[in-house]
């Protein structure tokens, strides 16, 4: 019977197959989810911490001011892609929440290696060790650059 089947025939039941498939896939990981065997990990000690603004400035370049004295820490030129991702994501939830823009962003990093930029206005929380060394490279710069 398989072989006489014609193509749209053989394309329904492989799609049927994958609705079947990802119904399983769903329900096992609800079934896991909600057994609590997926647990959020404590964070781990805080190795340095700073409280940072970041603006937009005139040349187009992003600064990077300390909450703390106001004083510029570094510019972020040019696309620097993942420092700006980051941060118009981070500005597009202060836009949805109707939110300033003026309140500032603890950037923390940990004894266990991660670090963790939160959002004070909006307790939103990006683990940038997520998107690779590299990436989280950008945004440890500014807690070692002294000032």
């Amino acid at each position: 019977m398989i072989l006489r089947m014609n193509t749209i025939q053989m394309q329904n039941y492989i799609a049927l197959f994958i609705v079947s498939l990802l119904t399983v896939v769903i329900l096992l990981v609800g079934n896991f989810v909600q057994s609590g065997k997926l647990e959020h990990q404590a964070d781990a000690d805080v190795v340095a911490k700073k409280t940072l603004h970041f603006r937009d400035l005139p040349s187009g370049a992003v600064g990077v001011i300390s909450a703390d004295n106001g004083q510029m820490i570094t510019q972020v030129e040019g696309q620097a892609g993942f420092v700006r991702g980051i941060l118009r994501a981070l500005a597009r939830d202060r836009r949805i929440r109707q939110i300033s823009s003026d309140d500032a962003f603890e950037l923390i990093s940990r004894a266990d290696g991660r670090l963790t930029l939160i959002d004070l206005a909006t307790n939103s929380r990006i683990d940038l060790e997520s998107f690779g060394k590299d990436n989280a490279a950008e945004f440890a710069a500014f807690l070692n650059i002294a000032r």
